[in-house]
Parts: structure tokens; C-alpha cells; sequence
């Protein structure tokens, strides 16, 4: 008996390849990838950690740090990537500028100072780094002037008239024009002369107010970046724009020719004031009539704001129809100059969108209804202590997109459900609509496609939480 006692205390034999917890039967039967709770929850978890680990639980709250030493930090961390190539362009275009502006030493170092400054210290940086590009392409405009113009090319005159005969079969600006009201004046200045100007400020608020937290940084670098582009195809490619014809027909043209204001003239003469003659005739561009940064900077903004607010879509393109008729009566552009600056728009649009545009989430009108942010197309990876961008700060680099995934985790515009609640095991009320998360079928669904998970135990998932990897041990499919 005794030794009956002793055979049974005795502990399970183990096969020698095996250890406690090895033996998983999952692994024989692994579930389908698809299937699978989504990456993006585990991420989003993994995300909310580090962000509370950092104090930075708010996506919307903005760095109010005045710690210069705090920059230096994130650059001395900084990996440095292809993509920050754009900094040292940048940095190309204002060396230029202040080489070729006349001589004052005081001043520009002055303003080379003072901007530093704004750019090292964080609560100045997440406004001031964003917009450098616009900035520098206000500089590299009103400095051209100065270039020599025994560097600059030949202007051509006859290009975009023939190519607007060609596309179109007539000049359209010259048929536009040919009849003017003082309604009409009035009608194509609004666009032209007042919100050409002011919009992109207006845009700028109304991103960072009522859409998703860093709309405003990225609209700012796309818009900047497109602009310099433009001036620069600009002066590489001088073309004479409608008003030259009329006044000159197709005589050649050289550089010290006054500009025009065209159109303009009769809004001064109307309000008894000079707003445009004479910044017209001055201009440091007078032959910069492709591409039409009027026509580029209205697509970019109209562009910009149906992905923020879809429901006013008809309101953008109709502005952008509108100013593309202004600049045209006012006989500033021809057709083929608007065409050709809203493809430079669009491009400068989706290249953003696909990277760092952050996405819009259903049910949500201002920024401070963010818990988190999404950016461009694809899952990006998360750069906490990175310098610049981070999906819980408002900062200033470019983030790094992640590697293709699956593209069955995917979709726009998710309702996934908040971290608080993921965090503390409660059910959602978006469950039901969220890609992230297996929920309890109801009688109301299509039972040929919903997945209920069997956990170790056995027990069908309730839906109260959300069930982990290793819990998952078969699939059941509802037929």
C-alpha cells in the first residue's frame, strides 16, 4: 500500500523536448490572420501606455514648454531619415535669399536669430516649424527681385497663347474679359483680391479647431512647400500672362518691363483707393503667369477642407470655379495657367494625405473630441520621443510611415472604441461598427459572416472585453 502511495505522489512525467505551458494546441491550428484581433487595438494600447508614462494623455493638449534645452534633447535623440533632406532644401532657398538681398548684416542676422529662437523653443516651435516653408516662400517671392538678370532665362510670350488655341480652340481669358460691369469687378475682386489673401489664415483656424489635432502643421507644410515650387517653375520658366498680349500683343519681352494689375485697376479706380496699381506694377514677378498660385492656393484649400468637413464639398469646388472665372475676367491668367497650378495643388494634397494627414473619426466636430489620431493612408509607426510628430503631441517632424499591412485591418474613418474604456474592459457602444475588436452577434446580423472566438475555457465570448491571442483556441464559423 504503501508503495501504491508512493507511485501516485509522484509528479507527471514530462517528455524531454517539452516544459510547463509549452504544449498549446492553438499552435497546430493557428487562426486565420484576418480573424485575429486587430494590430491596430494592441498598438493603440501599447501607444495609450507610453503616452501615459509620459504625461501626455491628451492628443490635443499643446507643449507650453519654454525649455530650449528640451529641443536640444529631441535633436541630440533625433534618427535622422531621408525624408528631413526637406530642412536642408529649405535651408537652400533663405541662404540664397540673403545672398542676393542688398547688404544688411545687422538685420539679418537679427532675423536669423530671432527665428531660431521661435523654432527652439517648444511652444513657438509646434506653430513656427510648421509654417517655415511659407515663410520661406514669401522671402524667396519678394527677393527675387534682386536676382541679376543676366541669370535669368529667355521669357517666352507665344507658349501659352498657342497652348490655350490648342486646348481650347480661343483665348478664354481674352473672351472673358471682353465685357466688363462694375458688378462684375466687384463679383471677380472678392476671390481674387480679398480671399486669395486671407484664406489660407482662415483655413489654418479652421483646421486646427473643428478637425482632427495636426490638420493645421500639415495643410501649413503642404501649402508652403507648393508655393516655393511654383515660384520657382515660375522663374525657370518666365511666360508672359493675358494682359501682356493685350497691351503688347506677342512683341518679345525683357526684364525691366513693368507688371500690371490688370483687371485691379478698375477695383482701385471704383474705390477711390490704390490697393493694387502700384504692388501690380512692382511686382517681383510680373511674367510669372504659370503655374497660377491663385488657382493652386484655392485647390489646396478646397481640397484640404472637403476632407475635414465632406458635407460642404459643393461650397469648395464652387469657390474654386469662382476664382478660376475672376482670374480669367481680370485678365491675370490664362486657362492653362489655372489648370496647371490645381495639379500642382492636387499633388501636393495626396502626397500629404498619404502620409501625415490626419484622419477625420466619425462623431467627432471639434479637436478636443480627439482620444487619438490617425495618420494617412496606412498605420504609422509610433515616434514618442521623437522631434517633431507624435500621435499624442502636437509636434513638428514627419512621421514615419509603417509597412504595408493587412489590408483587411483597414478602414476609414474607424469608430473604434475609447482607450478609457478598452483599458478598463468595458464593452463599446461603437462595438458593433468597429473594425478593432470581435463582438456578440445579435439576432438582427447576417450570420453567414460573423466569427464567434471560443476562449481556453471553452465559453463563447460575451463581448465584455476584449479577448487576447492566447485566449483564442479555434473559430467558429456561423453558417
Amino acid at each position: 500500500m504503501q508503495e501504491f502511495n508512493a507511485f501516485l505522489s509522484q509528479p507527471k512525467p514530462k517528455l524531454p523536448f517539452l516544459w510547463p505551458g509549452s504544449l498549446n494546441l492553438a499552435q497546430f491550428n493557428p487562426i486565420p490572420y484576418k480573424f485575429r484581433p486587430s494590430r491596430k487595438l494592441r498598438m493603440r494600447q501599447k501607444a495609450r501606455s507610453a503616452a501615459e508614462a509620459k504625461g501626455q494623455d491628451d492628443v490635443t493638449s499643446l507643449n507650453t514648454s519654454f525649455d530650449v534645452l528640451e529641443t536640444l534633447r529631441h535633436l541630440r535623440r533625433r534618427q535622422w531619415k531621408l525624408l528631413d533632406l526637406q530642412h536642408v532644401i529649405i535651408a537652400g532657398f533663405l541662404i540664397f535669399c540673403l545672398l542676393i538681398t542688398p547688404s544688411a548684416p545687422f538685420i539679418k542676422t537679427g532675423c536669423v536669430l530671432a527665428y531660431s529662437l521661435l523654432l527652439l523653443m517648444p511652444i513657438t516651435q509646434q506653430f513656427f516649424l510648421p509654417s517655415l516653408p511659407i515663410w520661406t516662400y514669401l522671402i524667396y517671392f519678394f527677393s527675387s527681385r534682386f536676382i541679376s538678370n543676366e541669370y535669368r532665362p529667355h521669357i517666352w510670350v507665344k507658349v501659352l497663347p498657342a497652348l490655350e488655341n490648342v486646348l481650347y480652340g480661343a483665348n478664354l481669358s481674352n473672351v472673358l474679359s471682353a465685357h466688363n460691369h462694375p458688378i462684375l469687378d466687384v463679383l471677380a475682386w472678392i476671390p481674387y483680391g480679398l480671399g486669395h489673401f486671407a484664406l489660407p489664415a482662415i483655413v489654418s483656424a479652421a483646421l486646427f479647431l473643428f478637425a482632427s489635432p495636426g490638420s493645421t502643421p500639415a495643410f501649413a507644410r503642404a501649402f508652403g512647400y507648393m508655393c516655393v515650387l511654383g515660384v520657382f517653375i515660375q522663374l525657370v520658366l518666365p511666360c508672359t500672362p493675358p494682359w501682356y498680349e493685350k497691351a503688347h500683343g506677342l512683341e518679345p519681352a525683357h526684364y525691366g518691363m513693368e507688371g500690371s494689375p490688370a483687371g485691379l485697376a478698375r477695383i482701385d479706380a471704383l474705390l477711390g483707393v490704390d490697393m493694387y496699381t502700384t504692388s501690380f506694377t512692382t511686382a517681383p514677378v510680373p511674367f510669372g503667369a504659370f503655374p497660377s498660385l491663385h488657382s493652386a492656393d484655392a485647390t489646396l484649400e478646397a481640397l484640404f477642407l472637403q476632407y475635414a468637413f465632406p458635407r460642404f464639398r459643393w461650397v469648395f469646388i464652387s469657390y474654386v470655379a469662382w476664382i478660376w472665372w475672376a482670374t480669367m475676367y481680370l485678365n491675370h491668367h490664362y486657362a492653362v495657367d489655372l489648370v496647371g497650378g490645381s495639379l500642382i495643388a492636387a499633388a501636393a494634397y495626396y502626397i500629404t494625405k498619404a502620409r501625415w494627414l490626419p484622419r477625420p473619426q466619425p462623431g467627432k466636430s471639434t479637436r478636443w473630441d480627439y482620444e487619438f489620431v490617425e495618420f494617412g493612408d496606412r498605420p504609422s509607426k509610433l515616434r514618442d520621443e521623437e522631434f517633431g510628430y507624435s500621435r499624442y503631441g502636437y509636434g513638428m517632424g514627419l512621421l514615419e510611415r509603417e509597412g504595408r499591412g493587412d489590408d483587411d485591418e483597414w478602414t476609414l474613418g474607424s469608430s473604434s472604441p475609447s482607450f478609457d474604456s478598452l483599458s478598463r474592459g468595458e464593452s463599446s457602444t461603437s462595438g458593433a461598427n468597429s473594425p478593432d475588436i470581435l463582438r456578440p452577434v445579435t439576432p438582427d446580423d447576417d450570420f453567414r459572416h460573423h466569427i464567434i472566438p471560443l476562449t481556453a475555457t471553452g465559453d463563447m465570448w460575451d463581448g465584455t472585453r476584449p479577448v487576447r491571442e492566447s485566449e483564442l483556441n479555434d473559430v467558429v464559423v456561423v453558417r
